[in-house]
């Protein structure tokens, strides 16, 4: 019989015995996440910017990573993984936001189209000899409002003279978009691990069996922590 696996979707908080809070009201196993997650963080903006910069080796960062901030093998596995899907949302968000301004750059250079032949058609009706016994009459009849003291070209003409403007604010911004660098935010408070295909139980950083959360500690923190941190948390 195959052994079902217990997933943890979600923790607000680490119920502790009171004998294991320290003076600031937390556990050792909360500290050290504090701790870890400020060099997970570091370790992480690093990735991101290896991996903007299109030159990204993931063995050799990997080895980089462990060399520069003191975490195993595994840790280094999730800074990477972390980092490379922050990575790739940022750059699927901005093709998404390119393809939203596409669509009402596309929009706009329709209205003024139409707009434009609006106009043209007026222009073309008044300017014939004998308009006023026209049988069929203009498409858009030049009119006065007393609300707005002009008249219906006016209006039209100022509109278009706006859309004009908003077309090439679209046009430099999406262009800018496409060149620009990736605008990656990286949070703090934040801690990421990996496991690998061939692992049934958890991973080799950190398992919780229904029970007990147990966390691998990296190197650099192993004098303090020791080899593994827990917290009961079933």
């Amino acid at each position: 019989m195959k052994k079902k696996t217990t997933t943890l979707t979600y923790c607000k908080a680490l119920p502790q015995l009171s004998e294991r809070m320290n003076a600031l009201g937390c556990s050792d196993f909360e500290m050290f996440l504090f701790e870890y997650s400020q060099i997970f963080r570091q370790a992480k903006i690093e990735t991101v910017t290896q991996l903007r910069s299109g030159d990204f080796n993931k063995g050799q960062w990997n080895t980089y990573l462990q060399q520069t901030y003191g975490i195993n093998k595994r840790h280094a596995n999730g800074v990477i993984a972390s980092a490379k899907g922050a990575v790739d949302s940022a750059a699927e968000c901005r093709q998404n936001h390119i393809e939203q301004l596409s669509g009402k750059f596309k929009s706009a250079k329709d209205w003024l189209r139409k707009a434009q032949k609006r106009l043209a058609n007026g222009r073309k009706f008044y300017g014939k000899k004998n308009w006023q016994n026209s049988k069929t009459g203009c498409k858009f009849p030049l009119s006065c409002s007393l609300r707005y003291r002009d008249t219906n070209w006016q209006n039209l003409r100022f509109q278009i003279h706006h859309k004009k403007r908003y077309i090439a604010h679209l046009e430099r911004k999406i262009e800018g978009l496409k060149v620009a660098q990736l605008q990656v935010k990286v949070p703090y408070g934040q801690v990421f691990v990996v496991g690998s295909k061939d692992e049934t139980w958890g991973n080799q950083v950190c398992q919780w069996d229904g029970e007990t959360i147990r966390f691998r500690v990296p190197k650099c923190l192993e004098s303090k922590y020791g080899q593994y941190v827990s917290a009961v948390i079933g």
